[in-house]
């Protein structure tokens, strides 16, 4: 074995490594098969490097160290401030404490490196997946795989090209329970699927108005400011800075986030795309909302309702981040609504079905984020991205669902959220407008003079996934990079 090359190595056992994981549910009778091909595995284990740290990045940590076919050798993060918990964890677990970089430039390079584990803001997604795949890496990257539309296309393409895997995180899509729902759903036991309902509705109090009322604040010591800032604008925070808030609310800024539609949002975005078996972009999109119930130095809407016509089928998105009272027992769901039944799913790992007449037929529970985990270091041995529960192209298209109803909310004319203003003609979309106002009435909004947005209908090419007729929208699907930090776009 000494006299084999690591890579020749691994491609040898590639195919019994990968038994193993596909194994996994098979009768006891198979446990020597699934021990033995882990003892291979073992000896020459996939070396992992984790990029963010401070909170979703521990998952990672965990995710990879208790699967037995990786190892964690790298800790990367821009502030020394926040990896103590993460070197710790490591160094208990491996009885060796990782090695630490700051700069993920030198960690894509290192070619002792076979993973990069991405859980930092979203704008540094696109940008540090497709340095590692170019480097020859293979990818796990947080939600939302990207930060604009024509991110996750080149993402893909960068996959494709280069045979790497990239897995999206997801990871609803690996949970037993939730991919029993979805079953339920595509083998037409609630009819011909007609709606998908996605629901965020989660408290989100105000950040503060510090950058409101003293400007810019002084980043953590801790931290390599103009890192964090990568590939968006240098601009010195307006928001709080201690306690670690610089580190979360970044998702309310639109250089750095995509408000809750793009960070708890993407989640249930994905399995009511996924509900409906549609792996295209919608005919058009549009939203309205604001941010409402305070004022604070977060710029995108805490309220946002999302509509997306797949003709004939419609999926309904609503974030709600003031309190609010479920709707079908769900608040962080979903519900697929079918000609004979309905299903709601309130959490990651299950659901209900029901009959028309809300009689239940049908449970689904079971999960963790180890079987996501585990997907992608199967997908990795045996190089077949098909095996992926959430492969970058799917990553791609429910972030982007996010992106473009966000692209018709910033385009919006501001009005009263109240006003008379002819939204849809649609039953269901004019209900769950109807019911938008009054979630906000009960938090005390004056809805006839408080000010939202009223997005445009932005209409669609699925195939070249461009806005039709509107140069302003279409400005939105992409950024500019700062120098040093460009992303090329494919064209």
């Amino acid at each position: 074995m000494e006299l084999l090359h690591r890579r020749e190595f691994v491609q040898r056992t590639a195919l019994l490594a990968g038994a193993a994981a596909v194994l996994r549910d098979v009768p006891a009778s198979f446990a020597a098969v699934r021990a033995e091909s882990r003892a291979v595995a073992r000896a020459d284990k996939l070396r992992v490097a984790v990029v963010g740290v401070r909170s979703r990045g521990m998952s990672h940590v965990q995710g990879f160290l208790k699967n037995p076919e990786t190892e964690v050798t790298v800790i990367c993060d821009c502030d020394e401030g926040v990896i103590a918990s993460a070197m710790r964890t490591v160094e208990k677990a491996q009885g060796k404490p990782p090695r630490f970089e700051k700069d993920i430039r030198r960690v894509v390079a290192d070619k002792e490196v076979d993973i990069v584990a991405i859980a930092t803001p979203n704008h540094w997604h696109a940008l540090m997946a497709v340095w590692a795949m170019e480097h020859g890496k293979d990818v796990y990257v947080e939600k939302p795989a990207s930060h604009n539309v024509r991110e996750g296309a080149i993402m893909t393409a960068v996959a494709r090209r280069t045979g790497r895997i990239c897995q999206v995180g997801t990871q609803s899509r690996s949970n037993p329970g939730m991919r029993q729902a979805i079953e339920y759903i595509h083998s037409g036991k609630i009819g011909k699927v007609e709606l998908a309902i996605g629901l965020c509705y989660k408290l989100r109090p105000s950040i503060g108005d510090v950058g409101r009322r003293e400007g810019e604040q002084k980043p953590p010591a801790t931290m390599d400011y103009d890192l964090w800032c990568g590939p968006a604008p240098y601009k010195l925070p307006r928001r709080r800075t201690k306690n670690g808030t610089v580190h979360y609310d970044w998702h309310w800024i639109w250089d750095y986030g995509n408000g809750d539609l793009g960070n708890q949002g993407v989640h249930e975005m994905d399995k009511a795309r996924w509900g409906l078996n549609n792996n295209t972009l919608p005919r058009s999109v549009f939203s309205i909302g604001g941010r409402f119930g305070y004022i604070d130095d977060g710029e995108t809407a805490n309220t946002q309702l999302c509509v997306f016509d797949y003709d004939p089928q419609l999926l309904v998105f609503e974030v709600r981040g003031l309190p609010t009272k479920d709707y079908k027992g769900a608040k962080v769901g979903n519900i697929w609504v079918g000609t004979e039944g309905y299903v709601v799913c309130p959490n990651y790992s299950g659901g209900v079905a029901y009959d028309p007449k809300g009689r239940e037929v049908a449970k689904f529970s079971s999960g963790s984020d180890q079987y996501h985990f585990d997907n992608f270091v199967q997908a990795v041995r045996t190089r077949k991205y098909q095996t992926l529960h959430a492969d970058i192209a799917d990553g791609h298209l429910s972030a982007a669902l996010c992106h473009l109803a966000n692209i018709s909310y910033r385009l919006g004319v501001e009005a009263p959220i109240g006003s008379p203003r002819s939204v849809s003609d649609q039953k269901v979309v004019q209900e769950f407008t109807a019911a938008m106002l009054e979630h906000l009435r009960e938090n005390k909004v004056d809805v006839e003079k408080t000010i939202g947005r009223f997005g445009p209908l932005l209409t669609i090419d699925p195939k070249t996934e461009r806005i039709v007729g509107n140069e302003a929208a279409n400005a939105l699907l992409f950024r500019e990079y700062r120098k040093g930090f460009e992303l090329k776009d494919i064209g």
